[in-house]
């Protein structure tokens, strides 16, 4: 009981000697006053992080290119933490640094192991950084018909760390991120459908022409996959017995082979009536 009365006795004769002396009170006030400011500037920085990925993801819906919702709203959410938790961090440090705690040794502390982690993981932090400006750039969806190298095929993922393609004959490829060095993109824009029809020499060319032009124009209204009415260019090539009419089709991305196909069997029909060969 002694002791805890002599440990009081002497604190309170320590704040009367230290703590109300003016410029002890000042230098306190003005301690509290930077911390203060510290996190509210932190919160001010947090508040317009947040702002900042609003925008960025609302523009991404804005996009041509359609990403799971899910997802966008996973990717923010992981962001907003990551930049939260940086900026408080960095306010926690400050505001020991204003208390009088030393935060050097801890700062190289964090160094060490930040580059430790950095030489262990080089291939993962490559991954994950990729897979940030793929989605923040909006590369390619989910959904959409990509080729990366020799890998063609649909989208069926797209993870921070690996993107999953899954080709037309069954196969997923599972690419990391760092490895994805050029991406052709097959779901953005309208497709180009090409047909070429190859006649004898003998054969009279403007009749062919026209009943080719009459063709396409009924094949238009067969599917919806064709959002331009298809074009007869002419002669593409003359050989020696034979010679090519070339059809070009604008239609839907990625629908060019159905509309390819149809024009195929719509022509063949068409020219097997009109009894006009087709070599």
């Amino acid at each position: 009981m002694a002791f805890v009365t002599k440990f009081f006795t002497d604190l309170s004769q320590w704040v009367h000697d230290h703590v109300t002396k003016p410029e002890m009170i000042a230098s306190i006030f003005w301690i509290i006053v930077k911390i203060i400011l510290i996190y509210v500037v932190s919160k001010i920085c947090i508040k317009i992080a947040n702002k900042t990925i609003a925008h960025m993801m609302s523009a991404r819906d804005k996009s041509p290119l359609k990403f799971d919702r899910r997802r966008t709203n996973t990717i923010g959410s992981l962001i907003h933490n990551l930049i939260a938790y940086t900026i408080n961090l960095i306010c926690i440090m400050l505001i020991l640094g204003q208390v009088g705690l030393n935060i050097g040794p801890l700062l190289a502390g964090a160094g060490v192991l930040g580059l430790a982690i950095g030489f262990g993981a080089q291939s993962l932090v490559k991954d994950v950084i990729t897979g940030f400006f793929i989605i923040f750039e909006d590369q390619f969806g989910v959904g959409d018909v990509i080729q990366i190298d020799s890998f063609k095929g649909t989208v069926e993922e797209i993870g921070i760390r690996v993107t999953r393609i899954k080709s037309w004959t069954g196969e997923v490829h599972i690419i990391p991120n760092g490895n994805i060095k050029q991406v052709t993109n097959f779901s953005t824009y309208n497709s180009l459908a090409v047909v070429d029809v190859t006649i004898p020499l003998h054969l009279d060319i403007d009749k062919t022409t026209e009943i080719l032009k009459e063709t396409v124009k009924q094949v238009q209204l067969l599917t919806d996959d064709i959002v331009k009415e298809p074009e007869v260019l002419g002669v593409q090539m003359v050989g020696s017995t034979d010679l090519k009419i070339r059809i070009i089709a604008e239609c839907k991305p990625t629908r060019q082979f159905n509309v390819t196909r149809l024009l195929n069997i719509e022509i063949k029909k068409q020219l097997n009536i009109t009894q006009i060969e087709v070599i």
